[in-house]
């Protein structure tokens, strides 16, 4: 039905006729982005390749989860691992934790202390309060410091003169799809505020697997449904005509299934209880043309839970499982934007951070383990010519593990003719090693109090990893044809690469049978070098007034030189050679829209806790109506996912079916 409803849609493009338009509002049309130096600029002047995921992308591309709208940006690959969490991979190197990213919310980093991971399932955040989405394709240390590794993913959200008015939102589809979303804004020109409320369950993947021989471990029964509930709201207060204050909290609650039951003892539990909750606070002067300043400051707390009792037999007894993780961030941050000259730019300011992170299985002691991070960081725009533009910038940084860094990075736009610009960037970055990596000590016991088993020990030392970039880019911009290219070139070096290593000198325990147990120990270390070189393209088409047209080809090459041959055999296999996105959308007429989303990626290896996955083709339709009833916007939509064949994510287990979802919302 969506398919055929689309294919109508598609028959429809003939008869559209080409929109009027001048070369000036067409070279006007380029989007402003904040995050490539935190100074306002048009794309084709920002130091670094930048995707913007706009509100009328996210609308038209159906997804309901937010990691899912990063399968619109070349290089990436997505997928849903298992125990509710997302994999994201940039150019390779993806991994169950997506550690080589910086992921900010609104300036408010979200990326975990413990494993580096983002815990995308309890992000007390709505598809429907976000109100785009920059992503930095490369390092960006030198702006956003330690984690800005591999690229940087900046959600900025609605404010609240925004979010005006009330909205009621609906989801209902198949694999136990259900969604409920509430939100309110209102107040006056001096304080706005917003507030959403949503609850959320999922079903993730074919539960039942037995596509192997009943011998493998991998057939059985897996328990990914997940009900998650949330709300967050924001206050906008004008203080004076010159400052303004921002406050923003948001609370949630994740009750989850998780597991899985092959007929063997099983050590994963069945249930999962998450909770978030932040507060952030951020204060705007306008101090003159010339200079103003922000203050921010944030904390965020992230707690999860989830224990089992399992008699392992063989006269062992039971054995507790407690995966309790307790993880906070306490994080303040100046920031200046001065206007020195015409022709020259600067923004400076300082941060100052504290982490805590509390595990007793994970790191074998009840004990909070902190540390504390201090950063300055400096960023200079300078036009020496009309057509000439010179960044350069460096973040110094004091990390808790890995002491003093610099992170520098230089670059220049060169504009060959109005609406043609040639990019050219140096940069080097690097990625502190998280707690568990640095003192990861995870540890099974018995229900008597003895150890079961040590499946991983603190590290030696870990130096924090290092990446030397260099690219060059192009973007250009064609009036007549409504077309705009974003072309990337790049070459990168990655030095101190960290990986797990089995500890090949564990000792034994305790005897199983009169049999000597040899735990499976692992710990982190610094493994080798890996180089990644390739290119992008992305463009954005309006050939008729109705039809807009994003898509995106990436084409990489990994190597890696480590100290196991394991890993220079499974990194870079780890990215595919060739993918590519495309997103379309047509406005119909009477409120009617189209859209069709198709995603082709090469094979790849998932690294850590993943599997080989094949090549596959996805295919998304999505066909919506918008109206007015009785004083109120009303939007109707039909999503299908995955049109075509089944294919499998992160793990061969993971069988992502077709499937279909409705959603209605109404807006007053």
């Amino acid at each position: 039905m969506p398919g055929a409803l689309l294919l109508s849609g598609a028959l429809a493009f003939a008869g559209g006729a080409r929109a009027e338009t001048t070369e000036s509002n067409f070279l006007d049309d380029l989007p402003v982005v904040l995050s490539a130096s935190r100074l306002s600029q048009p794309l084709n002047e920002a130091p670094a390749a930048v995707t913007v995921i706009d509100q009328d992308m996210i609308r038209a591309s159906g997804f309901r989860d937010i990691p899912d709208l990063l399968r619109l940006v070349p290089g990436f690959s997505v997928a849903y691992t298992r125990d509710n969490t997302w994999a994201a991979g940039y150019h390779g190197l993806g991994d169950a934790y997506s550690r080589r990213f910086q992921v900010l919310i609104d300036g408010r980093s979200i990326y975990s202390p413990h494993y580096g991971a983002v815990y995308w399932a309890d992000l007390p955040l709505a598809i429907e309060d976000i109100e785009r989405i920059e992503v930095i394709r490369g390092p960006n240390a030198a702006i956003h410091g330690a984690n800005a590794f591999a690229a940087v993913i900046n959600i900025i959200t609605k404010t609240a003169a925004q979010a005006a008015g009330t909205l009621l939102s609906a989801q209902l589809g198949e694999q136990d799809m259900r969604g409920l979303l509430a939100r309110h804004g209102g107040g006056d020109s001096l304080l706005r505020y917003r507030l959403t409320v949503s609850a959320q369950q999922r079903d993730r993947f074919e539960r039942d697997v037995d596509y192997k021989p009943p011998v493998s471990n991998d057939n059985g029964r897996y328990f990914e449904a997940s009900k998650t509930y949330f709300a967050n709201g924001r206050a906008d207060w004008q203080l004076a005509p010159d400052s303004s204050l921002s406050g923003q909290f948001g609370v949630s609650h994740g009750d989850w299934a998780a597991g899985r039951d092959n007929g063997l003892p099983s050590l994963e539990p069945r249930h999962q209880d998450s909770r978030a909750f932040y507060l952030q606070l951020a204060w705007h002067r306008v101090e003159s043309a010339r200079r103003e300043w922000r203050v921010q400051a944030y904390h965020t707390r992230n707690r999860f839970d989830a224990d089992r009792l399992v008699d392992v037999g063989a006269g062992v007894g039971y054995v507790g499982v407690d995966q309790y993780l307790l993880q906070t961030r306490s994080n303040i941050e100046l920031q200046v934007n001065e206007q020195w000259r015409p022709d020259l730019r600067v923004v400076w300011g300082a941060e100052a951070r504290r982490e805590t992170v509390k595990s007793p299985q994970n790191y074998g002691s009840a004990k909070t383990l902190d540390g504390d991070m201090m950063r300055v960081f400096g960023n200079l725009e300078w036009r020496p010519r009309h057509d000439l533009l010179l960044q350069g910038g460096a973040m110094l940084e004091h990390h808790y593990f890995t002491a003093t860094d610099v992170s520098p990075r230089i670059a220049a736009n060169y504009t060959l003719k109005p609406g043609q610009t040639i990019r050219i960037g140096v940069s080097r970055a690097y990625r502190s090693p998280t707690f568990f990596e640095q003192e990861g000590n995870e540890v099974i016991r018995l229900q008597s109090g003895a150890l079961y088993d040590a499946v991983t020990v603190p590290s030696d030392g870990l130096k924090p990893e290092r990446v030397l970039s260099r690219e060059i880019g192009y973007i250009g911009q064609w009036p007549e044809a409504r077309l705009d290219i974003d072309l990337r070139l790049f070459r990168d070096h990655i030095d101190d690469f960290i990986g797990q290593l089995r500890d090949n000198y564990a000792t034994p325990d305790f005897l199983i049978g009169g049999v000597p147990y040899r735990p499976n120990e692992f710990k982190s270390a610094n493994i080798g070098t890996v180089d990644s070189q390739g290119g992008e393209l992305q463009l954005r088409w309006r050939p008729l007034r109705n039809l807009d047209i994003h898509a995106h080809y990436a084409r990489v090459f990994v190597t890696a030189d480590t100290v196991r041959r394991t890993f220079t055999v499974d990194i870079p296999l780890s990215s595919p050679r060739n993918s590519l996105g495309l997103l379309a959308s047509y406005r119909l007429g009477g409120g009617w829209e189209s859209s069709l989303f198709v995603q082709k990626s090469d094979a790849q290896r998932w690294l850590s806790e993943g599997d080989d996955t094949a090549a596959f083709t996805r295919v998304d339709a999505r066909v919506a109506r918008r109206w007015t009833w009785q004083g109120r916007q009303v939007e109707a939509a039909l999503v299908g996912q995955n049109l075509g064949p089944d294919y499998r994510e992160f793990r061969d287990t993971n069988l992502f079916s077709r499937r279909v979802y409705g959603s209605l919302s109404f807006a007053w």
